[in-house]
């Protein structure tokens, strides 16, 4: 009976989407559980290249993706969050919590396959909470993974009869080099190392692929993988190219240093040296390297390369920071225009809601901050007319309006996917303060054009006036530093402070407009002097309006009152 090799082509691409499917359902799923908290343990877990390495091993073992963790991490660069020698750590870890998966394969589950299917897709559908979802959407990409890989292995197994398939599978043995050329085309074609590993281990369990052909296409899958982090950084700053050159470098130095020693037989014998130590002290364990099955032994290869690179690499994160710096250097333009862009939202962390609505929340904090100092620019001015200080508030203003559309456009983005309660309770209040705080900008504007007026018509006030708008500035200085702390906080008692001081503006300027008055009949102001004082106590009362908004947005309305 002849080999159809329209029934292996088949069974190899439809078990392969299967694989790919299941890989990034499974891989989405987890990385909604974890939610923000991905995030944080990358910030907070990174001071030192050896915590790095934890760390980026802890979130790609947590999240089955190397990828996502590259690709995260090369976002926090871009924001400044991560330096990149923190960076590097990471990455490192990546490549070592990403040999879970091959582990996971290496393990016999295809028996199994179908009840897992089974329980996931139950949790997935008829589970209330979102988090359980989630948790059932992960087992069930976990199961359709694993389908994938048996129709793939029995799709596969008339290969090792096929003369033209092991005629070439000899040729990679007698030269690596081509072998490591084809891991790294199939891992950049289906952008997963995970699913070419998976289908190597499959190719040699089904005896098409010895282990001696297996190990330099493994090593091509380390660099294939990292041409998704180069793709990630293409128009990203100059820190995040950095990184994901970093990435590529680590792997290819890593393959050029462990290529010869497998050629000469050093790096098999590292392996079962390895393995054989790890497996005597495991309690009530007793094996070997012979007792492995092949898949297993290729996980076991891929851990022991990828650890034994980052151990090389750990000591040399300076070095690899200096390279990369050196072949790309600094931008002047891109650091003159660092502060008029956004600055933490990316569209690399859409993929992960969680993590993009976290972002963007600190993107209208930076708003909210310039917004502030947008204020603080116009009383300036209002006091000395110095004209510096309306080019500077000409940019705050035009860096304001952009980051309301830039950050709206993101959030609506990271709405499309299904949100959890907390995170659209987020969603909703960054757009709703969005645009009180563009507001905000657009009142302390009007400050200079007031200040612009009363230059021109030598407007004066008197002790009494000067001593009352004194008075209001300060407090809505407060109430707005106030207002951005109960944002980022989520404080009650804050919000209740802002509300405090929104009131008394409301009283003051109630009676500084009857002072105002009185002194108008009493011929202490003009006209001219009048309508800007008018304007200006105007301005600052309804500026402490858009804090009053802004910080009932963060806590929930009804608790203002409570």
């Amino acid at each position: 009976m002849g080999i159809s090799i329209q029934d292996v082509l088949f069974a190899f691409v439809g078990g392969l989407a299967l694989f790919l499917f299941g890989l990034r359902f499974m891989s989405d799923a987890l990385q909604a559980a974890a939610g923000d908290r991905m995030r944080v343990i990358l910030e907070k877990g990174t001071k030192n290249p050896v915590r790095g390495v934890l760390t980026g091993t802890l979130v790609t073992a947590l999240i089955q993706s190397s990828s996502a963790t590259t690709v995260l991490t090369v976002g926090l660069v871009n924001a400044q969050l991560l330096t990149l020698r923190q960076a590097i750590g990471v990455i490192m870890g990546a490549n070592i919590g990403t040999t879970i998966t091959a582990y996971l394969i290496g393990f016999n589950l295809q028996d199994y396959v179908f009840p897992i299917i089974a329980i996931g897709a139950v949790t997935f559908m008829f589970a209330k909470n979102k988090r359980n979802q989630s948790i059932g959407q992960a087992i069930l990409g976990f199961g359709i993974l694993f389908f994938g890989l048996t129709i793939m292995g029995d799709g596969m197994k008339p290969l090792k009869d096929l003369a033209f398939f092991t005629d070439f599978m000899v040729s990679v043995e007698n030269n690596p080099i081509l072998g490591v050329l084809i891991g790294a085309v199939f891992t950049f074609i289906v952008q997963s190392s995970s699913a070419t590993i998976g289908v190597l281990q499959e190719l040699a369990n089904q005896g098409a692929v010895t282990y001696a052909q297996a190990v330099p296409i493994l090593f091509g899958d380390n660099i294939g993988t990292t041409v998704t982090a180069l793709l990630a950084a293409i128009g990203a700053s100059v820190a995040a190219r950095r990184t994901a050159l970093t990435h590529f470098i680590f792997n290819v130095v890593g393959t050029l240093i462990f290529l010869p020693l497998f050629m000469v037989g050093l790096f098999p014998k590292l392996v079962i040296f390895v393995t054989n130590s790890l497996f005597t002290i495991l309690p009530g364990f007793i094996g070997s390297w012979d007792s492995l099955n092949i898949k297993l032994q290729i996980a076991q290869t891929h851990a022991v390369f990828n650890i034994s690179n980052t151990l090389i690499h750990l000591p040399l994160v300076a070095v690899l920071a200096w390279i990369v710096t050196k072949l790309i250097p600094d931008s002047e333009v891109e650091q003159e225009l660092t502060e008029y862009r956004t600055k933490f939202i990316d569209k690399r962390f859409l993929r992960n809601p969680s993590v993009a609505l976290a972002q963007a929340n600190r993107e209208t904090m930076r708003m909210g901050s310039l917004a502030h100092q947008a204020f603080n620019n116009a009383i300036l001015f209002f006091n000395t007319r110095d004209s510096d200080y309306v080019g500077s508030s000409i940019v705050i203003e035009d860096t304001i309006d952009m980051l309301e559309r830039e950050i709206t456009d993101y959030v609506i983005a990271a709405s499309e996917k299904r949100l959890s309660k907390e995170d659209s309770n987020l969603s909703v209040t960054i757009l709703q303060a969005l645009n009180d705080i563009e507001r905000i900008g657009d009142l302390s504007e009007s400050i200079i054009e007031m200040a612009n007026y009363a230059s021109k018509h030598q407007v004066e006030f008197s002790g009494e006036a000067k001593k009352e708008i004194e008075r209001l500035i300060a407090i809505t200085d407060e109430t707005l530093a106030l207002t951005f702390l109960t944002f980022d906080t989520k404080d009650i008692t804050i919000a209740k402070k802002v509300e405090q001081n929104e009131r008394l503006v409301d009283k003051l300027q109630a009676e500084y407009r009857r002072n105002h008055i009185m002194r108008l009949n009493e011929r202490v102001c003009n006209g001219n002097n009048g309508a800007v004082f008018l304007d200006l106590i105007g301005a600052l009362e309804r500026i402490s309006d858009h804090c009053r908004n802004i910080a009932s947005y963060s806590i929930g309305e009804g608790y203002m009152y409570n």
